[in-house]
């Protein structure tokens, strides 16, 4: 029924270059993690580092979710229940990142460039930098969808992560435990 537009395009590159899906998360991360700090203009090795660590174990956990989740027999569930159960992840996940994105002790390289982007270029708009933070793998997939013709882990989840994590995200930030506030700073280098 799809997943996040991330780990969609993660699964995308599995089918186009054959490598695991764990490992294309962690090489996503680690390019983000470059990334995010280029975003802020200077180097931050604990940041990096941090972002890092994370990674490595989430693309291993991914692999470990698959797995069970095939056990559980999901992927054979009807389509209302995979429908159910993917839209119900999604928006778990956006609480999950609402709270530890507020809580800014350690992220996934892909969440903090949605919090960089929204508190240092967007005035605070979590929305527009979900919106902003999706470009990248949604090329990946069309990139893959080239070489393969076909697209995978695309779906109705998918489509209901892009036009609603910034939503949720910014609901869970005012609604789930609101006394925990964004302690999110980051000082840019002058570059004169």
């Amino acid at each position: 029924m799809g997943s996040g537009i991330w780990t969609a395009s993660a699964v995308n590159m599995h089918q186009w270059l054959g490598i695991d899906t764990g490992v294309l998360l962690i090489i996503i991360g680690v390019i983000n993690a470059l990334t995010n700090q280029i975003l802020i203009h200077k180097i931050d090795i604990k940041r990096f580092v941090g972002q890092i660590i994370f990674v490595l174990f989430y693309g291993y956990f991914i692999d470990i979710f698959t797995w069970i989740f095939d056990q559980l027999g999901m992927p054979h569930y009807n389509i209302v229940a995979r429908g159910f159960f993917a839209i119900l992840g999604i928006v778990f996940f956006c609480i999950a990142i609402s709270l530890y994105q507020r809580a800014n002790i350690i992220m996934h390289p892909n969440d903090d460039t949605t919090n960089i982007l929204r508190f240092h270029y967007l005035k605070g708009n979590a929305t527009l930098s979900q919106v902003i933070d999706f470009i990248p793998p949604i090329i990946v997939v069309l990139i893959s969808f080239i070489y393969t013709h076909q697209i995978y882990s695309i779906n109705i989840a998918t489509l209901f992560s892009i036009i609603f994590n910034g939503i949720l995200i910014a609901t869970a930030d005012k609604y789930i435990w609101p006394g925990l506030k964004h302690n999110f700073t980051v000082k840019f280098q002058n570059r004169s």
